[in-house]
């Protein structure tokens, strides 16, 4: 998905609107995963203030906390997944010293739409290119599940010069 955060307080909720559609759920239970930004109190609450008015059941799986709960289960019962952005490299370490990755294949086969943006977007492919490592933009090994090299657009930050690989 494009953007890289929820729009909140517009009228231009297109990718809201269509990531409920595509579930084909009625009043979809979408659950969002803010890993890759730490669990951003901010991200969270931008999370439930896009979708609030929205037909849909929220929930959200924090990492950062202890989880005291079988996450299997709670991912499973969710008709969307929506993995916000940040640091790929951190989220993926997370998820894989909770499992969340074997999880959310097992989410996949059983027909959950799993989406995102920036690290939620690249994290489904072979590699992805990051800034999530100090330095320059580098390629990082990803989950795998797709299998090519995720395209992705850096933005201007501090003044560089925007590029597209």
């Amino acid at each position: 998905m494009g953007g890289g955060r929820f729009n909140v307080g517009g009228d231009h909720d297109l990718m809201e609107t269509y990531l409920l559609s595509v579930s084909g759920k009625s009043i979809p239970a979408i659950c969002f995963l803010g890993t890759a930004s730490g669990d951003s109190p901010d991200y969270l609450i931008s999370f439930y203030q896009a979708f609030s008015s929205k037909p849909c059941s929220l929930s959200h799986l924090p990492l950062i906390s202890p989880i005291k709960m079988d996450l299997e289960d709670f991912l499973l019962q969710q008709d969307i997944i929506l993995v916000g952005g940040g640091n790929t490299k951190n989220m993926l370490a997370l998820w894989r010293e909770w499992h969340v990755d074997e999880i959310l294949l097992h989410c996949y086969d059983a027909g959950t739409v799993l989406a995102g943006w920036s690290a939620g977007a690249i994290c489904w492919f072979e590699q992805g290119v990051t800034d999530s490592i100090p330095g320059s933009l580098t390629a990082m090994d990803c989950l795998g599940w797709l299998a090519v090299v995720a395209p992705i657009l850096i933005a201007r930050r501090n003044g560089d010069r925007p590029c597209i690989n």
